[in-house]
Protein backbone atom coordinates (compact mmCIF):
# COMPACT_ATOMS: atom_id res chain seq x y z
CA UNK A 1 0.00 0.00 0.00
CA UNK A 2 2.83 2.09 0.65
CA UNK A 3 4.52 1.59 -3.16
CA UNK A 4 1.17 2.87 -4.15
CA UNK A 5 1.27 5.86 -2.77
CA UNK A 6 4.61 6.69 -3.11
CA UNK A 7 4.25 5.60 -6.70
CA UNK A 8 0.84 7.98 -7.29
CA UNK A 9 2.95 10.84 -8.86
CA UNK A 10 4.83 8.49 -11.72
CA UNK A 11 0.84 8.04 -13.51
CA UNK A 12 0.26 10.77 -15.46
CA UNK A 13 -1.03 8.92 -18.30
CA UNK A 14 -2.15 5.83 -19.44
CA UNK A 15 1.08 5.18 -21.11
CA UNK A 16 2.59 5.69 -17.91
CA UNK A 17 -0.47 3.92 -15.50
CA UNK A 18 -0.12 0.35 -17.73
CA UNK A 19 3.50 0.07 -18.39
CA UNK A 20 5.37 2.45 -16.74
CA UNK A 21 5.85 4.80 -19.71
CA UNK A 22 8.10 2.35 -21.00
CA UNK A 23 10.96 3.42 -18.86
CA UNK A 24 11.58 0.40 -16.54
CA UNK A 25 14.96 -0.96 -15.98
CA UNK A 26 15.64 -4.38 -16.86
CA UNK A 27 15.72 -5.73 -13.17
CA UNK A 28 12.28 -4.39 -11.94
CA UNK A 29 11.15 -6.12 -15.27
CA UNK A 30 13.01 -8.88 -14.92
CA UNK A 31 11.96 -9.63 -11.12
CA UNK A 32 8.13 -8.97 -12.16
CA UNK A 33 8.63 -11.85 -14.91
CA UNK A 34 9.49 -14.53 -12.46
CA UNK A 35 7.16 -13.33 -9.88
CA UNK A 36 4.38 -13.49 -12.00
CA UNK A 37 4.94 -17.75 -12.69
CA UNK A 38 4.48 -17.65 -8.65
CA UNK A 39 1.76 -18.26 -6.40
CA UNK A 40 0.72 -19.33 -2.91
CA UNK A 41 0.50 -22.95 -4.72
CA UNK A 42 4.00 -22.68 -5.28
CA UNK A 43 4.39 -23.17 -1.78
CA UNK A 44 1.41 -24.79 -1.14
CA UNK A 45 0.17 -27.59 -3.27
CA UNK A 46 3.84 -28.42 -5.47
CA UNK A 47 5.19 -28.73 -2.22
CA UNK A 48 2.88 -31.45 -0.90
CA UNK A 49 3.31 -32.98 -4.45
CA UNK A 50 6.98 -32.99 -3.99
CA UNK A 51 6.86 -35.40 -1.03
CA UNK A 52 5.47 -38.27 -3.58
CA UNK A 53 5.88 -36.18 -6.77
CA UNK A 54 10.18 -37.15 -6.53
CA UNK A 55 12.34 -35.00 -8.51
CA UNK A 56 9.92 -34.79 -11.86
CA UNK A 57 8.21 -31.84 -9.47
CA UNK A 58 10.74 -29.40 -10.59
CA UNK A 59 10.73 -29.74 -14.40
CA UNK A 60 7.65 -27.18 -14.54
CA UNK A 61 10.21 -25.05 -13.33
CA UNK A 62 13.19 -25.77 -15.40
CA UNK A 63 10.34 -26.21 -18.29
CA UNK A 64 9.40 -22.56 -17.51
CA UNK A 65 13.33 -21.34 -17.03
CA UNK A 66 13.90 -22.62 -20.31
CA UNK A 67 10.68 -20.65 -21.93
CA UNK A 68 12.98 -17.15 -20.17
CA UNK A 69 15.53 -18.12 -22.01
CA UNK A 70 13.56 -18.21 -25.63
CA UNK A 71 12.10 -14.97 -24.22
CA UNK A 72 15.80 -13.80 -23.84
CA UNK A 73 16.89 -15.06 -27.53
CA UNK A 74 14.11 -13.90 -29.32
CA UNK A 75 10.54 -13.14 -27.71
CA UNK A 76 11.49 -10.22 -25.14
CA UNK A 77 12.73 -8.19 -27.69
CA UNK A 78 9.63 -8.66 -30.26
CA UNK A 79 7.49 -8.34 -27.67
CA UNK A 80 8.89 -4.87 -26.35
CA UNK A 81 9.03 -3.46 -30.19
CA UNK A 82 5.91 -4.39 -30.85
CA UNK A 83 5.62 -0.56 -28.85
CA UNK A 84 1.93 -0.96 -27.70
CA UNK A 85 0.59 0.07 -23.73
CA UNK A 86 -1.83 -3.25 -24.09
CA UNK A 87 -0.73 -6.79 -25.64
CA UNK A 88 -4.13 -6.75 -26.86
CA UNK A 89 -3.10 -3.54 -29.35
CA UNK A 90 -0.89 -5.87 -30.84
CA UNK A 91 -3.68 -8.28 -31.72
CA UNK A 92 -5.52 -5.68 -33.44
CA UNK A 93 -3.04 -4.71 -35.94
CA UNK A 94 -1.60 -8.30 -36.62
CA UNK A 95 -5.29 -9.88 -36.78
CA UNK A 96 -7.75 -6.85 -36.90
CA UNK A 97 -10.54 -5.39 -35.09
CA UNK A 98 -12.72 -8.53 -35.00
CA UNK A 99 -9.93 -10.52 -33.60
CA UNK A 100 -9.24 -7.71 -30.81
CA UNK A 101 -12.50 -8.40 -29.51
CA UNK A 102 -12.20 -11.72 -29.36
CA UNK A 103 -8.71 -12.16 -27.75
CA UNK A 104 -9.94 -9.19 -25.02
CA UNK A 105 -13.42 -11.08 -24.04
CA UNK A 106 -11.55 -14.18 -24.19
CA UNK A 107 -8.78 -13.22 -21.92
CA UNK A 108 -9.87 -10.67 -19.40
CA UNK A 109 -12.56 -13.36 -17.74
CA UNK A 110 -9.87 -15.92 -17.69
CA UNK A 111 -7.24 -13.59 -16.09
CA UNK A 112 -9.82 -12.57 -13.43
CA UNK A 113 -11.02 -16.10 -12.78
CA UNK A 114 -7.21 -17.17 -12.53
CA UNK A 115 -6.61 -14.45 -10.01
CA UNK A 116 -9.50 -15.23 -7.52
CA UNK A 117 -8.14 -19.19 -7.68
CA UNK A 118 -4.83 -17.97 -6.32
CA UNK A 119 -6.57 -15.49 -3.92
CA UNK A 120 -8.94 -18.02 -2.45
CA UNK A 121 -6.47 -20.82 -2.97
CA UNK A 122 -4.02 -18.33 -0.57
CA UNK A 123 -6.76 -17.52 1.69
CA UNK A 124 -8.12 -21.55 2.67
CA UNK A 125 -4.42 -22.43 3.44
CA UNK A 126 -3.70 -19.19 5.48
CA UNK A 127 -6.93 -19.69 7.01
CA UNK A 128 -6.41 -23.33 7.96
CA UNK A 129 -3.04 -22.39 9.46
CA UNK A 130 -3.94 -19.35 11.85
CA UNK A 131 -7.51 -19.95 12.17
CA UNK A 132 -8.89 -17.05 10.63
CA UNK A 133 -12.08 -17.00 8.97
CA UNK A 134 -11.24 -17.33 5.25
CA UNK A 135 -13.62 -14.34 4.23
CA UNK A 136 -11.42 -11.88 5.94
CA UNK A 137 -8.18 -13.12 4.24
CA UNK A 138 -9.72 -12.96 0.91
CA UNK A 139 -11.03 -9.61 1.58
CA UNK A 140 -7.89 -8.28 3.21
CA UNK A 141 -5.24 -9.21 0.75
CA UNK A 142 -8.07 -8.59 -2.20
CA UNK A 143 -8.30 -5.08 -1.10
CA UNK A 144 -4.38 -4.58 -0.41
CA UNK A 145 -3.52 -5.10 -3.78
CA UNK A 146 -6.86 -3.02 -5.24
CA UNK A 147 -5.22 0.10 -3.20
CA UNK A 148 -1.71 -0.63 -4.53
CA UNK A 149 -2.69 -1.25 -7.61
CA UNK A 150 -5.36 1.59 -8.09
CA UNK A 151 -3.20 4.38 -6.85
CA UNK A 152 0.50 3.13 -8.20
CA UNK A 153 -0.56 1.59 -11.63
CA UNK A 154 2.33 -0.41 -12.91
CA UNK A 155 4.76 1.54 -11.56
CA UNK A 156 3.83 0.48 -8.19
CA UNK A 157 2.68 -3.12 -9.33
CA UNK A 158 6.33 -3.88 -10.46
CA UNK A 159 8.48 -2.16 -7.92
CA UNK A 160 6.79 -4.26 -5.31
CA UNK A 161 7.18 -7.55 -7.38
CA UNK A 162 10.81 -5.86 -7.10
CA UNK A 163 10.58 -6.16 -3.19
CA UNK A 164 8.53 -9.39 -2.62
CA UNK A 165 11.35 -10.79 -5.24
CA UNK A 166 13.92 -10.11 -3.00
CA UNK A 167 12.18 -11.01 0.17
CA UNK A 168 10.62 -14.66 -1.19
CA UNK A 169 14.51 -15.11 -2.42
CA UNK A 170 16.33 -14.89 0.81
CA UNK A 171 13.84 -16.39 3.04
CA UNK A 172 13.56 -19.78 1.34
CA UNK A 173 16.98 -19.59 0.65
CA UNK A 174 17.86 -19.29 4.03
CA UNK A 175 15.35 -22.37 4.56
CA UNK A 176 17.29 -24.24 1.80
CA UNK A 177 20.53 -23.96 3.93
CA UNK A 178 19.08 -24.83 7.25
CA UNK A 179 17.07 -28.18 5.51
CA UNK A 180 20.84 -28.78 4.29
CA UNK A 181 22.79 -28.16 7.20
CA UNK A 182 20.06 -30.12 9.75
CA UNK A 183 19.99 -33.07 7.25
CA UNK A 184 24.19 -33.12 7.23
CA UNK A 185 24.06 -32.13 3.39
CA UNK A 186 22.58 -32.51 0.33
CA UNK A 187 23.37 -35.96 -0.30
CA UNK A 188 21.90 -37.22 2.72
CA UNK A 189 18.80 -34.98 2.47
CA UNK A 190 17.87 -36.41 -0.67
CA UNK A 191 17.54 -39.66 0.34
CA UNK A 192 16.28 -39.75 3.36
CA UNK A 193 13.49 -37.64 1.56
CA UNK A 194 12.89 -38.69 -1.77
CA UNK A 195 10.17 -41.67 -2.29
CA UNK A 196 11.82 -45.24 -4.12
CA UNK A 197 11.66 -43.93 -7.22
CA UNK A 198 13.53 -40.67 -6.65
CA UNK A 199 13.15 -39.36 -10.18
CA UNK A 200 9.69 -40.07 -11.19
CA UNK A 201 8.07 -40.41 -7.69
CA UNK A 202 4.94 -42.29 -6.93
CA UNK A 203 2.06 -42.89 -9.02
CA UNK A 204 3.62 -43.95 -12.18
CA UNK A 205 3.49 -47.27 -13.52
CA UNK A 206 4.40 -46.85 -16.95
CA UNK A 207 7.29 -44.97 -17.85
CA UNK A 208 6.27 -44.26 -21.53
CA UNK A 209 3.88 -42.14 -20.37
CA UNK A 210 5.96 -39.87 -18.19
CA UNK A 211 8.12 -39.45 -21.27
CA UNK A 212 5.38 -38.31 -23.12
CA UNK A 213 4.52 -35.42 -20.33
CA UNK A 214 8.16 -34.69 -19.93
CA UNK A 215 8.12 -33.67 -23.19
CA UNK A 216 4.73 -31.91 -23.79
CA UNK A 217 5.50 -29.86 -20.66
CA UNK A 218 8.17 -28.02 -22.26
CA UNK A 219 5.93 -27.91 -25.49
CA UNK A 220 3.58 -26.18 -23.11
CA UNK A 221 5.61 -23.90 -21.00
CA UNK A 222 7.46 -22.27 -24.37
CA UNK A 223 3.85 -21.69 -25.70
CA UNK A 224 2.67 -19.87 -22.27
CA UNK A 225 5.82 -17.95 -22.10
CA UNK A 226 6.23 -16.78 -25.30
CA UNK A 227 3.34 -15.53 -27.03
CA UNK A 228 1.76 -12.06 -27.58
CA UNK A 229 -0.66 -12.01 -24.81
CA UNK A 230 2.39 -12.73 -22.34
CA UNK A 231 4.42 -10.07 -23.78
CA UNK A 232 3.01 -7.71 -20.85
CA UNK A 233 6.00 -9.09 -18.93
CA UNK A 234 8.25 -6.84 -21.27
CA UNK A 235 6.22 -3.87 -22.39
CA UNK A 236 7.06 -1.61 -19.88
CA UNK A 237 11.02 -1.92 -20.54
CA UNK A 238 12.58 0.57 -21.15
CA UNK A 239 14.35 -0.29 -24.59
CA UNK A 240 14.88 -3.76 -26.73
CA UNK A 241 18.59 -4.69 -24.35
CA UNK A 242 16.87 -3.99 -20.78
CA UNK A 243 13.87 -6.60 -22.34
CA UNK A 244 16.16 -8.94 -23.16
CA UNK A 245 17.93 -8.73 -19.87
CA UNK A 246 14.87 -8.91 -18.20
CA UNK A 247 13.90 -12.18 -19.38
CA UNK A 248 17.87 -13.50 -18.66
CA UNK A 249 16.98 -12.65 -15.04
CA UNK A 250 13.85 -13.74 -14.72
CA UNK A 251 15.35 -17.14 -16.13
CA UNK A 252 18.33 -17.25 -13.50
CA UNK A 253 15.83 -16.36 -10.89
CA UNK A 254 13.18 -19.29 -11.69
CA UNK A 255 16.90 -21.81 -12.03
CA UNK A 256 18.24 -20.37 -8.62
CA UNK A 257 14.30 -21.08 -7.30
CA UNK A 258 14.33 -24.27 -8.83
CA UNK A 259 17.70 -25.82 -6.72
CA UNK A 260 16.43 -24.69 -3.14
CA UNK A 261 12.60 -23.99 -3.14
CA UNK A 262 11.86 -28.14 -2.57
CA UNK A 263 14.71 -28.83 -0.12
CA UNK A 264 12.60 -28.24 3.31
CA UNK A 265 9.69 -30.29 1.40
CA UNK A 266 11.85 -32.89 0.95
CA UNK A 267 13.44 -32.71 4.40
CA UNK A 268 9.79 -32.49 5.80
CA UNK A 269 9.53 -36.46 4.02
CA UNK A 270 12.36 -37.44 5.68
CA UNK A 271 11.92 -36.58 9.10
CA UNK A 272 7.82 -35.92 9.02
CA UNK A 273 6.62 -38.56 7.07
CA UNK A 274 2.90 -38.72 8.15
CA UNK A 275 1.14 -35.51 7.25
CA UNK A 276 -2.03 -36.55 9.59
CA UNK A 277 0.52 -36.16 12.66
CA UNK A 278 0.97 -32.60 11.88
CA UNK A 279 -2.13 -31.19 13.32
CA UNK A 280 -4.21 -29.59 10.31
CA UNK A 281 -7.20 -31.74 10.29
CA UNK A 282 -8.92 -28.26 9.01
CA UNK A 283 -6.76 -29.29 5.59
CA UNK A 284 -8.67 -32.18 5.36
CA UNK A 285 -7.25 -34.17 2.23
CA UNK A 286 -4.45 -32.04 1.54
CA UNK A 287 -2.77 -31.62 4.84
CA UNK A 288 0.36 -32.62 2.49
CA UNK A 289 0.09 -28.94 0.80
CA UNK A 290 1.51 -27.59 4.48
CA UNK A 291 4.84 -29.23 4.26
CA UNK A 292 6.74 -26.16 3.74
CA UNK A 293 5.01 -24.19 6.66
CA UNK A 294 5.73 -27.36 8.88
CA UNK A 295 9.44 -27.15 8.25
CA UNK A 296 9.36 -23.09 9.03
CA UNK A 297 7.37 -24.16 12.30
CA UNK A 298 9.23 -27.00 13.56
CA UNK A 299 12.87 -26.23 11.97
CA UNK A 300 13.08 -22.26 12.21
CA UNK A 301 12.87 -19.65 14.86
CA UNK A 302 9.83 -18.55 16.11
CA UNK A 303 9.21 -15.53 14.15
CA UNK A 304 10.05 -17.16 10.79
CA UNK A 305 6.26 -18.36 10.43
CA UNK A 306 5.53 -14.51 9.80
CA UNK A 307 7.91 -13.76 6.87
CA UNK A 308 7.22 -17.81 5.45
CA UNK A 309 3.03 -16.50 5.56
CA UNK A 310 4.13 -13.10 3.85
CA UNK A 311 6.50 -14.65 1.41
CA UNK A 312 3.45 -16.71 0.26
CA UNK A 313 1.53 -13.32 0.30
CA UNK A 314 3.91 -12.11 -2.41
CA UNK A 315 3.78 -14.77 -4.65
CA UNK A 316 0.44 -14.53 -5.18
CA UNK A 317 -0.27 -10.71 -4.78
CA UNK A 318 2.30 -10.22 -7.15
CA UNK A 319 0.06 -11.86 -9.83
CA UNK A 320 -3.24 -10.51 -8.82
CA UNK A 321 -2.03 -6.99 -8.97
CA UNK A 322 -0.76 -8.02 -12.20
CA UNK A 323 -3.57 -9.04 -13.48
CA UNK A 324 -6.00 -6.24 -12.20
CA UNK A 325 -3.68 -3.85 -14.03
CA UNK A 326 -3.16 -5.59 -17.16
CA UNK A 327 -7.30 -6.31 -17.42
CA UNK A 328 -7.48 -2.77 -16.69
CA UNK A 329 -5.07 -1.46 -19.31
CA UNK A 330 -6.84 -4.35 -22.24
CA UNK A 331 -10.31 -2.75 -21.57
CA UNK A 332 -9.04 0.87 -21.64
CA UNK A 333 -7.12 0.32 -24.85
CA UNK A 334 -9.04 -2.11 -26.68
CA UNK A 335 -12.72 -1.37 -25.85
CA UNK A 336 -13.11 2.47 -24.07
CA UNK A 337 -10.72 4.00 -26.32
CA UNK A 338 -11.29 3.28 -29.90
CA UNK A 339 -15.14 2.89 -29.47
CA UNK A 340 -16.36 5.67 -26.60
CA UNK A 341 -13.53 8.03 -26.63
CA UNK A 342 -11.99 8.18 -29.89
CA UNK A 343 -10.51 11.73 -28.91
CA UNK A 344 -7.88 9.78 -26.55
CA UNK A 345 -8.80 12.59 -23.75
CA UNK A 346 -6.03 11.40 -21.42
CA UNK A 347 -8.57 12.63 -18.71
CA UNK A 348 -10.78 10.38 -19.36
CA UNK A 349 -8.84 7.19 -19.89
CA UNK A 350 -7.10 7.70 -16.91
CA UNK A 351 -10.29 7.95 -15.04
CA UNK A 352 -11.39 4.92 -16.76
CA UNK A 353 -8.37 3.17 -16.16
CA UNK A 354 -8.91 3.41 -12.71
CA UNK A 355 -12.45 2.41 -12.45
CA UNK A 356 -11.40 -0.90 -14.40
CA UNK A 357 -8.78 -1.17 -11.35
CA UNK A 358 -11.33 -1.06 -8.88
CA UNK A 359 -13.76 -2.91 -10.83
CA UNK A 360 -12.04 -5.71 -11.31
CA UNK A 361 -10.14 -5.52 -7.80
CA UNK A 362 -13.43 -5.92 -6.42
CA UNK A 363 -14.76 -8.74 -8.81
CA UNK A 364 -11.96 -11.01 -7.96
CA UNK A 365 -12.27 -10.09 -4.42
CA UNK A 366 -16.61 -11.51 -5.04
CA UNK A 367 -15.37 -14.48 -6.80
CA UNK A 368 -12.42 -15.53 -4.58
CA UNK A 369 -15.34 -15.63 -1.96
CA UNK A 370 -17.32 -17.55 -4.15
CA UNK A 371 -15.33 -20.16 -4.94
CA UNK A 372 -14.81 -20.94 -0.72
CA UNK A 373 -18.55 -22.01 -1.78
CA UNK A 374 -17.46 -24.13 -4.88
CA UNK A 375 -15.00 -26.27 -3.08
CA UNK A 376 -17.11 -28.48 -0.94
CA UNK A 377 -19.14 -29.31 -4.37
CA UNK A 378 -16.14 -30.41 -6.43
CA UNK A 379 -16.81 -27.04 -8.83
CA UNK A 380 -13.06 -25.87 -8.27
CA UNK A 381 -11.17 -28.43 -10.25
CA UNK A 382 -13.82 -27.98 -12.98
CA UNK A 383 -13.43 -24.32 -13.53
CA UNK A 384 -9.91 -25.03 -13.70
CA UNK A 385 -11.06 -27.15 -16.72
CA UNK A 386 -13.12 -24.27 -18.11
CA UNK A 387 -10.09 -22.00 -18.19
CA UNK A 388 -7.73 -24.03 -20.12
CA UNK A 389 -10.17 -24.98 -22.61
CA UNK A 390 -9.87 -21.12 -23.76
CA UNK A 391 -6.25 -20.98 -22.63
CA UNK A 392 -4.11 -22.61 -24.28
CA UNK A 393 -6.14 -22.21 -28.33
CA UNK A 394 -5.49 -18.69 -27.23
CA UNK A 395 -1.57 -18.53 -27.18
CA UNK A 396 -1.20 -20.68 -30.71
CA UNK A 397 -1.99 -17.67 -33.10
CA UNK A 398 -0.52 -15.41 -30.32
CA UNK A 399 3.10 -17.27 -31.02
CA UNK A 400 2.63 -18.36 -34.67
CA UNK A 401 1.75 -15.01 -36.25
CA UNK A 402 5.11 -13.87 -35.66
CA UNK A 403 6.67 -15.99 -37.52
CA UNK A 404 3.70 -16.67 -39.86
CA UNK A 405 2.62 -13.66 -42.29
CA UNK A 406 0.41 -14.28 -44.57
CA UNK A 407 -2.80 -15.33 -42.98
CA UNK A 408 -6.38 -14.11 -43.55
CA UNK A 409 -7.62 -12.33 -40.53
CA UNK A 410 -9.74 -15.36 -39.62
CA UNK A 411 -6.95 -17.51 -38.62
CA UNK A 412 -6.64 -16.10 -35.04
CA UNK A 413 -10.29 -16.50 -34.46
CA UNK A 414 -10.75 -19.81 -36.35
CA UNK A 415 -7.73 -21.27 -34.48
CA UNK A 416 -9.14 -20.29 -30.92
CA UNK A 417 -12.89 -22.09 -32.05
CA UNK A 418 -10.77 -25.22 -33.18
CA UNK A 419 -8.33 -25.22 -30.25
CA UNK A 420 -11.95 -24.96 -27.81
CA UNK A 421 -13.21 -28.05 -29.54
CA UNK A 422 -10.27 -29.73 -29.21
CA UNK A 423 -9.86 -29.14 -25.43
CA UNK A 424 -13.76 -29.70 -24.81
CA UNK A 425 -13.56 -33.01 -26.38
CA UNK A 426 -10.13 -33.64 -24.16
CA UNK A 427 -11.98 -32.31 -21.08
CA UNK A 428 -15.49 -34.29 -21.47
CA UNK A 429 -14.87 -37.47 -23.83
CA UNK A 430 -11.62 -38.57 -22.14
CA UNK A 431 -11.57 -41.35 -19.56
CA UNK A 432 -9.47 -43.62 -18.21
CA UNK A 433 -11.32 -46.85 -19.63
CA UNK A 434 -10.64 -45.23 -22.83
CA UNK A 435 -7.39 -44.63 -22.61
CA UNK A 436 -6.19 -47.83 -21.13
CA UNK A 437 -8.52 -49.58 -23.85
CA UNK A 438 -6.90 -47.59 -27.12
CA UNK A 439 -2.97 -47.73 -25.54
CA UNK A 440 -4.03 -51.78 -24.84
CA UNK A 441 -2.66 -51.64 -21.39
CA UNK A 442 -2.92 -54.52 -18.91
CA UNK A 443 -3.15 -52.95 -15.96
CA UNK A 444 -5.46 -49.97 -14.43
CA UNK A 445 -3.42 -46.51 -14.78
CA UNK A 446 -2.72 -45.01 -11.69
CA UNK A 447 -4.41 -41.71 -10.31
CA UNK A 448 -1.42 -39.47 -11.02
CA UNK A 449 -1.03 -40.77 -14.23
CA UNK A 450 -4.19 -40.53 -16.14
CA UNK A 451 -4.61 -36.86 -14.03
CA UNK A 452 -0.78 -35.73 -16.12
CA UNK A 453 -1.43 -37.58 -19.22
CA UNK A 454 -5.01 -35.70 -19.89
CA UNK A 455 -3.96 -32.57 -18.28
CA UNK A 456 -0.78 -32.09 -20.14
CA UNK A 457 0.34 -34.46 -22.59
CA UNK A 458 -3.35 -35.35 -24.58
CA UNK A 459 -4.09 -31.32 -24.46
CA UNK A 460 -1.01 -30.61 -25.77
CA UNK A 461 -0.35 -33.36 -28.37
CA UNK A 462 -3.57 -32.62 -29.69
CA UNK A 463 -3.21 -29.29 -29.82
CA UNK A 464 0.23 -29.47 -31.80
CA UNK A 465 -1.31 -31.91 -34.21
CA UNK A 466 -4.98 -30.63 -34.51
CA UNK A 467 -4.95 -26.75 -33.48
CA UNK A 468 -1.41 -25.91 -34.80
CA UNK A 469 -1.95 -27.51 -38.09
CA UNK A 470 -5.31 -25.83 -38.66
CA UNK A 471 -3.50 -22.28 -38.22
CA UNK A 472 -0.46 -23.11 -41.20
CA UNK A 473 -3.45 -24.17 -43.14
CA UNK A 474 -5.28 -21.03 -43.27
CA UNK A 475 -2.67 -19.69 -45.36
CA UNK A 476 -3.80 -21.40 -48.38
CA UNK A 477 -7.01 -18.97 -48.10
CA UNK A 478 -5.15 -15.93 -47.40
CA UNK A 479 -5.72 -12.96 -50.11
CA UNK A 480 -4.71 -9.85 -50.37
CA UNK A 481 -5.90 -7.78 -47.52
CA UNK A 482 -7.47 -3.62 -48.19
CA UNK A 483 -4.87 -1.16 -48.51
CA UNK A 484 -6.28 -0.14 -44.42
CA UNK A 485 -5.37 -3.75 -42.90
CA UNK A 486 -1.75 -3.70 -45.55
CA UNK A 487 -0.47 -1.42 -43.48
CA UNK A 488 -1.30 -2.09 -40.11
CA UNK A 489 0.10 -5.30 -40.86
CA UNK A 490 2.94 -3.71 -41.85
CA UNK A 491 3.29 -1.25 -38.95
CA UNK A 492 3.13 -4.39 -36.84
CA UNK A 493 5.85 -6.19 -38.51
CA UNK A 494 8.31 -3.08 -38.85
CA UNK A 495 7.83 -2.37 -35.47
CA UNK A 496 8.35 -5.76 -33.95
CA UNK A 497 12.20 -5.99 -36.90
CA UNK A 498 12.82 -2.51 -35.65
CA UNK A 499 15.08 -2.43 -32.20
CA UNK A 500 14.09 -0.10 -29.60
CA UNK A 501 17.20 2.12 -28.29
CA UNK A 502 16.88 4.55 -25.85
CA UNK A 503 19.22 7.23 -25.03
CA UNK A 504 21.02 8.29 -21.78
CA UNK A 505 19.91 11.89 -21.04
CA UNK A 506 19.90 14.07 -17.30
CA UNK A 507 16.30 13.82 -17.59
CA UNK A 508 16.38 9.58 -18.33
CA UNK A 509 19.41 9.03 -15.53
CA UNK A 510 17.00 11.27 -13.31
CA UNK A 511 14.09 8.30 -13.60
CA UNK A 512 16.68 5.96 -13.29
CA UNK A 513 17.75 7.27 -10.21
CA UNK A 514 14.28 6.86 -8.56
CA UNK A 515 13.68 3.53 -8.28
CA UNK A 516 17.14 2.57 -7.67
CA UNK A 517 16.91 4.65 -4.19
CA UNK A 518 13.41 4.43 -2.95
CA UNK A 519 13.56 0.70 -3.25
CA UNK A 520 17.09 0.34 -1.45
CA UNK A 521 15.65 2.68 1.23
CA UNK A 522 12.44 -0.03 1.32
CA UNK A 523 15.14 -2.50 1.77
CA UNK A 524 16.94 -1.05 4.36
CA UNK A 525 13.92 -0.91 6.14
CA UNK A 526 12.77 -4.02 5.55
CA UNK A 527 16.04 -5.20 7.14
CA UNK A 528 15.59 -3.48 10.16
CA UNK A 529 12.41 -4.80 10.38
CA UNK A 530 13.30 -7.93 10.35
CA UNK A 531 16.41 -7.39 12.78
CA UNK A 532 13.68 -6.60 15.38
CA UNK A 533 13.29 -10.22 14.97
CA UNK A 534 16.43 -11.32 17.16
CA UNK A 535 14.41 -9.57 19.93
CA UNK A 536 11.80 -13.08 19.54
CA UNK A 537 13.15 -15.60 22.69
CA UNK A 538 15.09 -18.02 20.18
CA UNK A 539 18.67 -20.08 20.58
CA UNK A 540 21.46 -17.99 19.24
CA UNK A 541 21.17 -19.65 16.29
CA UNK A 542 17.66 -18.81 15.66
CA UNK A 543 18.93 -14.85 16.20
CA UNK A 544 22.00 -15.07 13.77
CA UNK A 545 19.42 -16.62 10.91
CA UNK A 546 17.11 -13.31 11.53
CA UNK A 547 20.72 -11.27 11.79
CA UNK A 548 21.66 -12.78 8.26
CA UNK A 549 18.45 -12.06 6.33
CA UNK A 550 18.32 -8.82 7.88
CA UNK A 551 22.37 -8.34 6.84
CA UNK A 552 21.73 -9.64 3.06
CA UNK A 553 18.57 -7.11 2.77
CA UNK A 554 20.78 -4.14 4.18
CA UNK A 555 23.88 -4.70 2.08
CA UNK A 556 21.45 -5.00 -1.08
CA UNK A 557 19.67 -1.83 -0.21
CA UNK A 558 22.70 0.03 0.87
CA UNK A 559 24.41 -0.69 -2.85
CA UNK A 560 20.76 0.01 -4.55
CA UNK A 561 20.54 3.27 -2.71
CA UNK A 562 24.56 4.18 -3.46
CA UNK A 563 23.84 3.31 -7.10
CA UNK A 564 20.94 5.91 -7.28
CA UNK A 565 23.09 8.35 -6.03
CA UNK A 566 26.01 7.89 -8.69
CA UNK A 567 23.33 8.46 -11.45
CA UNK A 568 22.84 11.67 -9.91
CA UNK A 569 26.30 12.16 -10.70
CA UNK A 570 26.67 11.51 -14.10
CA UNK A 571 23.02 13.08 -14.96
CA UNK A 572 24.89 16.48 -13.72
CA UNK A 573 26.94 15.91 -16.50
CA UNK A 574 24.48 15.04 -19.25
CA UNK A 575 22.91 17.21 -21.07
CA UNK A 576 18.90 17.45 -21.16
CA UNK A 577 17.05 17.03 -24.78
CA UNK A 578 16.05 20.11 -25.83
Amino acid sequence: MLLGWLYRSATRSTNDYFRGGGRMPWWMVGATAFMMSLSAMTFTGLMGKALTGGISIVIVFVANATGYFINYLFFAAKARQMRVVSPIQGIRLRFGRVNEQVFTWANVPLNVMQAAIWLNGLSVFVSAVLDIPIEQTVAGAGFVVLFMSLVGGSWAVIASDFLQMVLLTVMTFVAAVVAVVKSGGVENLMSRGLPEHAFLGDGYSYGYLFVGWFICIFVKQFFSTNNMIDSYRYVAAKDTRHARKAALLACGLTLFGTSIWFLPAWYVAGNYPDPASWGLADLGSNQADAAYYIFVKRELPLGMVGLMLSAMFAATMSSMDSALNRNAGILVKSVYEPYFCKDGDERKLMLAGKIFTAMFGLIVIGAGLFLTTLQEFGLFDAMMIVGTLVGFPLLIPAILCFFVRKTPDWAGWGTILVGMCVSAIIAFGVTPELVQSVMGMSEPMEAREFAELKSVTLGVGAHMLITLPFFLLTTLFYKVPSAERAAEIARFFDNVDTPVVSEDTAETLELDRQPYQLLGKLLMASALGVLLLVLVPNEMTGRLIFVSIAAILGILGFFMNRFGQEKVQKAAYRPSHS
